[in-house]
Formats: C-alpha cells, sequence, structure tokens
C-alpha cells in the first residue's frame, strides 16, 4: 500500500477507537471513521470538475455551428451517398418544418423507427430541431416490446420507411406514421433554414431522447434526457479542440453512444460514415470498410471491440488512420489479441468510458500508450467535466478511500427520470445531500466501486441487495448479439 493510504487507515483506526471509548453503546453505523479532511478530499477534491460549457445551448446547435463555418464539408457518407454539412442541415430543416406543422413540440416523443441510411439521421436531426424528442425503435425488437415503448411513450408521430413500417406491423396502427422513403415528400418544398427555437419555446432543458432499457422483470423504463444534460458530455469529450476525425456510425440510434458518435464528430465538422447493416454485423466486412473509408475514431463496447481485433489478427490488416477508439458499455478487460492489436497502431489510444443509460458517460480513463502497462482490468477512470462521483455506504455516508462502496453520479449529467414512472424515479434520483447546488440530484446506479491509490475508479460489479434492480444494460445485449 502506498504510504498516504497506510496513514489514512491508521487515522481511521484512531477514530474507531476514540469513538468506542467515547461512547461504546453506539450503533456502529454511527461511528464516523473519517476525519474532516479524508471527507473533503473524497467529496470536493477528487469532484473538483468545474469547466464552462454552453449549458444554454441544445445539441443540435453544435451541428448547425460547423453549418456555418464549413457549408461544403461533407458531413456524413453512406453507401456512395455524400451530404455536405449544408445539404444534411437543409434536408433536416424541410423535414423539421413539416414536423413542427404536424403539432411536434418540446418535449414531445418522437419515435424513429428506420434501416440504416442517409434519411436515419435526416430524422434525427430534424425531431431535435423541431423540439421534440427522439424516441428510437429498434428493428430487431419483438412486437411486444415495440407496443410496450408505445403504448408508455405515446408518440404521436413515428418517422419510418418500408422496413420500419413491416417492423413495427399492427403496432404502429394508432401512431401517424411520417414515410420518409416516399418519393414525394410533402416536406420537398418547404424553407431550407433553421427552424426557431425561441418560436418553439425550446430551451436546454428540454428533451433531446427518451431511450429505454429493461427492468430485471423485463419491463422497459425510459430515460428522460435533456439537451443541457448531454452538451457537458459533447463539450468535455473528446477535448475541445480536437482534430477533425472521420469517425464510423456503428452503434444503433437505442443505444446512448451512438449520440456521441453524431455529435461528437459534428461538434469538430469531421466526416461521419454510417456503415451498412449487413457490414455491421461482418466483422471481416467492417475491418475491410474501417480501412477504406480511412476511419479515424471508433466507439465500440469491450466484446465487440475484442472480436473486431481477432478478426484484424486473422486477417492481418493494419489501419493506419486510426487514432482514438472509445469502449463503454461493458466491463473492459485487456486481452492478448487487444494489446497486440494496439501494439501494432502506436498512433491509436483506447480510451475507456463508463456510464449509465441515465446519466450517459461520466467517467473516463485514457489507457497509457505502451499496451504492456496496462493492468488486465483497467480502471473507469475519473469523473469528467462538471460530474461528481460518490462511493457510499448502506447509510448514505461516504466509504474510506479504497473502501469498496455504491457508486453515486451527481452532476450536468443526470437525467431528468424515468418517463411515466415517478415512483421508479423518486427511487433511483435522489437530492444530492454534498452538493451546494440548489435542487441537485445525483443518481443511485447499484454499481459497486473503489478508488484506486492514483485517485482512478475501480469498477467491482454489481450490488446485490434484495429489490435492487440487476438489469443487463440493453446496450450490452445488443452488442455482445453484433460481436457474434
Amino acid at each position: 500500500m502506498a504510504p498516504k493510504q497506510i496513514d489514512r487507515m491508521t487515522q481511521q483506526l484512531q477514530n474507531l477507537l476514540c469513538a468506542v471509548i467515547a461512547d461504546a453503546q453506539q450503533p456502529v453505523a454511527r461511528v464516523e471513521l473519517l476525519s474532516s479532511e479524508e471527507r473533503a478530499y473524497l467529496l470536493e477534491e477528487l469532484n473538483r470538475t468545474a469547466a464552462p460549457y454552453p449549458s444554454e445551448r441544445c445539441i443540435y446547435e453544435l451541428f448547425e455551428a460547423q453549418v456555418r463555418q464549413a457549408p461544403n464539408a461533407t458531413a456524413v457518407t453512406y453507401a456512395g451517398e455524400h451530404l455536405s454539412y449544408g445539404d444534411l442541415n437543409a434536408h433536416a430543416n424541410r423535414l423539421a418544418h413539416h414536423l413542427i406543422a404536424l403539432g411536434v413540440k418540446p418535449d414531445q416523443p418522437v419515435a424513429i423507427c428506420l434501416q440504416r441510411s442517409v434519411m436515419m439521421v435526416v430524422g434525427l436531426l430534424a425531431i431535435l430541431k423541431a423540439g421534440g424528442a427522439y424516441l428510437p425503435l429498434d428493428l430487431a425488437y419483438p412486437s411486444a416490446r415495440l407496443r410496450q415503448v408505445l403504448e408508455d411513450a405515446a408518440p404521436q408521430l413515428v418517422l419510418a420507411d418500408a422496413v420500419g413500417r413491416a417492423a413495427l406491423g399492427e403496432v404502429g396502427v394508432d401512431v401517424t406514421v411520417v414515410d420518409l422513403a416516399t418519393a414525394t415528400p410533402p416536406w420537398a418544398n418547404l424553407p431550407a433554414s433553421n427552424p426557431d427555437a425561441r418560436a418553439l419555446g425550446l430551451t436546454s432543458r428540454h428533451l433531446a431522447y427518451v431511450m429505454y432499457t429493461s427492468e430485471s422483470s423485463g419491463t422497459p423504463k425510459g430515460v428522460e434526457m435533456s439537451h443541457g444534460s448531454l452538451m457537458n458530455l459533447l463539450w468535455s469529450s473528446p477535448e475541445l479542440g480536437a482534430p477533425k476525425r472521420r469517425t464510423l456510425q456503428f452503434t444503433t440510434l437505442n443505444f446512448d453512444v451512438s449520440l456521441q458518435e453524431l455529435f461528437s464528430c459534428w461538434r469538430d465538422g469531421g466526416l461521419l460514415a454510417l456503415v451498412q447493416e449487413e457490414t455491421r454485423v461482418d466483422f471481416s466486412a467492417l475491418l475491410e470498410f474501417v480501412w477504406g473509408e480511412a476511419i479515424e475514431r471508433l466507439f465500440l463496447p469491450f466484446v465487440a471491440l475484442n472480436y473486431f481485433a481477432e478478426v484484424w489478427g486473422a486477417k492481418g490488416v493494419l489501419l493506419p488512420s486510426l487514432r482514438e477508439i472509445y469502449t463503454a458499455g461493458e466491463e473492459l478487460r485487456a486481452t492478448p489479441i487487444l494489446r497486440s492489436f494496439f501494439e501494432l497502431h502506436p498512433r491509436a489510444r483506447l480510451i475507456n468510458q463508463y456510464g449509465p443509460t441515465e446519466t450517459h458517460v461520466v467517467t473516463e480513463h485514457h489507457l497509457a500508450a505502451d499496451p504492456e502497462c496496462w493492468p488486465q482490468l483497467p480502471p473507469i477512470g475519473r469523473p469528467i467535466a462538471n460530474t461528481q462521483i460518490y462511493l457510499l455506504d448502506s447509510h448514505g455516508e461516504p466509504v474510506p478511500f479504497g473502501a469498496m462502496g455504491e457508486l453515486y453520479i451527481g452532476g450536468a449529467g443526470v437525467a431528468r427520470g424515468y418517463l411515466n414512472r415517478p415512483e421508479l424515479t423518486s427511487e433511483r434520483f435522489l437530492a444530492d445531500p454534498f452538493s451546494g447546488e440548489a435542487g441537485a440530484r445525483m443518481y443511485r446506479t447499484g454499481d459497486l466501486a473503489r478508488y484506486l491509490p492514483d485517485g482512478n475508479l475501480e469498477l467491482l460489479g454489481r450490488d446485490r441487495r434484495p429489490g435492487e434492480d440487476h438489469r443487463l444494460p440493453d446496450r450490452a445485449r445488443r452488442d455482445r448479439g453484433a460481436a457474434r
């Protein structure tokens, strides 16, 4: 153990003995092991993350800023089709004006059920620009699941194509379908100008999306995430001023990392490369796509990333363009094949991120350039900007440095709550007693973690107390399937 850790434990033992001597009859839970210095270190010093960010802006404004700066630069490619920032903006604006005319208002969920295409991106942007909250529906979901989501969220509109219509079947009969595959769209001659957010009454406090995840019972619950909460993440990771990156759009829309892929790319004026579904699930073809498109940034969960490395090992194809690979949603393991992959791609860095759907990403760790230095289970790092991490005991008090505690998340990234689930929202989204800000809240994750001597966080699994929600996130289920 490090000398500082030994000193802390010695002080904790002294505090324990003094408390017992002072009152031997007091409950153990009331004994204060932490000194005021250690308590301040845990709650304040490790959470000193305040940084400026445009909290009053909506996330689509990051895209619009690039439209003004470089309207002719390529924003998105798909199957040989290319759209510039200016053209993509015009397409999205025309559709947004149509959605506004159909009655879309701030905080209103608008479902989107499309196969991968440029129109998928147009539709998502249009919903945001119209003031709505996009509600992604996975084409692979069974009809029972789609019915549950539609009944709970009750969207008035769903953007779909022929494949989306087929997936919805009779489930979508009570929802107005806006067909994005029509040859004669009624919005074709509408204005290409940006909708007026002020006229819509739209602010960063309104919802950007409603994303569903499942409880252990299988019942879906919709996480309500605002523009302001997402803006904090998009402003801080990757670091502001990062180079333009050719980014692979790999993730399905109902996994929150898809938002990172899109808007972290567009924030810096990069090119978003949508991959066709048959290529996305065939990792030999995906490897060729990454090479052929000179992809620089990837977002892949561990299982998919490790399988990608295995396919690379069998093919022996070097990917000289790669610079950043982000992984989240599953526990990262430094397998031999991953180490080999990064040894032979020395210009690529691996970034491990952590965050539940209820907060999106809240911590990150940049692994060392030399894979030989990686621990077998890399840490999840430290909190990103404007984020607080608390490791608490069963009484809601901070555990000693290095001890295991339940992970709570405070700060800018905390979601509004669960759609139509006030009781569950009150159980999981709590008042933050450690924040000086009025109305501050924290999310109870149910995950267990501890601080390592260097101040990084190590994830230790789930809290197994009765009554806890031990769900396997939808993201893990989907991405394991994609990696097979």
